[in-house]
Formats: structure tokens, sequence, C-alpha cells
């Protein structure tokens, strides 16, 4: 069966007679089947394809679309088991019997919308494929794809939430803080609570009498670069990556070389660490490619 986890499924068949039974009516009890009757010599057929397997590639494998070449003698047998009329046309498999369709080339929008009745959404699968790592503790590989997730989905806060929660998790306290600032009073729900009231408690929690000490000894000298720096390394060391950065973009700005180019070795340090993709380390990156050119 084409549902082995072993088995790579496909986006898109080419149908024959060998493998109609398997692809047309088989596949239909896994996921829909959008079967598209075609022929080479119909101009809207040839409008109406690209689209099709452009949603198709577009949803990676949540629906097989099913090509049938109409006027071809060995398939035509299939058009008309079918009841096909016209070209194009497009038929949805689910379970074995035809559940929707349309004849002739109708434009993306509508394609979509005809879809969409019946597919999950695009950004469901790299969803709950962060999800599925968030249960298992895996953190880090879990934000890229809540990241990809968030995107297609038009930027949904309910995923921008989940992302949150798994900066804190990575003890990323101010990446979590900065996608909350973000989050609309309509979608502050209970997790946006949630995630407020830990925030607050690691916060606290860090507060170590080194960095107490720090802060206190440089809001007496905040013109002190030495301090400031020491303070910098301080809250990297305790993960609020936000004040450490601001502290050593602040030096920079005053001494490019500092500390004999540690400054510099050390925010660069901090971006490689927050990783590629991180929305911390892309706003810092510009703030100091600003600063340098």
């Amino acid at each position: 069966m084409l549902n082995n986890m072993n088995t790579p499924q496909p986006f898109i068949v080419d149908i024959t007679l060998e493998n109609a039974q398997q692809y047309l009516i088989d596949e239909s009890f896994q996921r829909p089947v959008v079967i598209d009757f075609w022929a080479d010599w119909c101009a809207p057929c040839k409008n109406l394809m690209p689209i099709l397997e452009k949603l198709a590639n577009e949803y990676a494998g949540a629906f097989l679309l099913a090509k049938v070449n109409s006027d071809d003698p060995q398939t035509q047998m299939i058009s008309a088991q079918f009841g096909v009329r016209s070209l194009p046309t497009v038929m949805i498999m689910k379970n074995g019997q035809p559940v929707d369709g349309f004849a002739g080339a109708l434009p993306e929008v509508q394609v979509r919308d005809v879809l969409a009745k019946h597919l999950p959404k695009p950004w469901e699968a790299p969803l709950n494929q962060a999800q599925a790592l968030m249960t298992e503790n895996n953190f880090a590989d879990a934000l890229p794809l809540l990241r990809q997730a968030y995107e297609i989905s038009g930027q949904l806060a309910a995923i921008n939430l989940l992302m949150a929660q798994c900066h804190l998790e990575l003890n990323r306290v101010d990446n979590a803080e900065a996608i909350l600032a973000t989050i609309k009073m309509a979608d502050q729900d209970a997790l946006y609570e949630q995630l407020q009231s830990r925030i607050e408690l690691m916060k606290q929690a860090a507060k170590t009498p080194e960095l107490a000490a720090l802060e206190a000894a440089h809001l007496q000298t905040p013109d002190d670069l030495q301090i400031r720096y020491e303070l910098a390394l301080q809250y990297h060391q305790e993960s609020q990556h936000r004040p450490a950065l601001e502290h050593l973009l602040h030096i920079l700005r005053k001494d490019r070389n500092f500390a004999e180019g540690e400054t510099r070795k050390t925010f660069n340090g901090i971006l490689t660490a927050l990783g590629k993709g991180d929305p911390l380390a892309i706003e810092f990156q510009r703030k100091l490619f600003t600063l340098l050119y």
C-alpha cells in the first residue's frame, strides 16, 4: 500500500490500466485523489494542468493528483467509466467514491476553494510534525517547522505562541518575550497567560548576585565600557541574549575594537549560537551591518 511509511508517497501520477485501481480507488481510502481528465488537443487542459501540479507540490502529498489522458486508447475506458463528457474534467475521490469536482479550466483561486473543502490546510503538516517533536522535548528541531507553518498560515497567532513556548523551553527568554509582545489582545489565550507568567518567573530566577552587582555598577557608571562588557557577558551566560546583544552593540558603536576585538567576536558568537532564522539573530545581524557599513 502507498501509505507504507518506508515508501515515499508520490504527489502526481499518470494513470494507466495497470495502476488505475491502485491510485484511483485504493489510494482514495488513504488521502483524497484529484483526478484530472485531459487530452493533448485540449487547450483549456493545458491551462489547468499547471495549476493542479503546482497545488499538488504545494500540498506535498496531502492529496494525489492522478492524470488521465482521455485521448489515449488505453485509458479512454476509464474516462467513460467515470462519465466524463467534456475536457478538462476534475473529480475528487474519497473512500472510493467521487465527492466533488468541476468541468472546465477554472482560475487558481477557484481551484483552491474547491480543494480546500476536502484537504488539510498546507501548514498543518509542518505544524503536526513540530507538535510531535515538542512532545518528545525536541524543541530545537520543532522551531524551524513552526516558523514554516507560521509563514504559510499567514502568521496565525496560535502558531506564534507555540514558537514562544519552544524558545522558553530552550531558555531563550528574550525571544519568547519579543513574540508575546506581538500577540494582539484578541489572541491572548490561556497559553499566552501561562507563557507570560513563566517569563516573569524565569527572569526573577536569573537574577544572580553577580548579575545584580554588575547591573548596580553599570547604573552608577553607565559610560564605563568594561563594566558594560562584563554585564553583557553575564547576561549571555544566563541566556538573556537581547540585553547582552544590546550592550555589546552599544560598545561597538563607541569603540569597534574594544577589548582587542573580543566584543565583536562575542557578538557574532551569540548570533551563531542562536542559529540561522532566529528572529533575534536576524534583528541584530542587521543592526551590526548598519553600524559597520
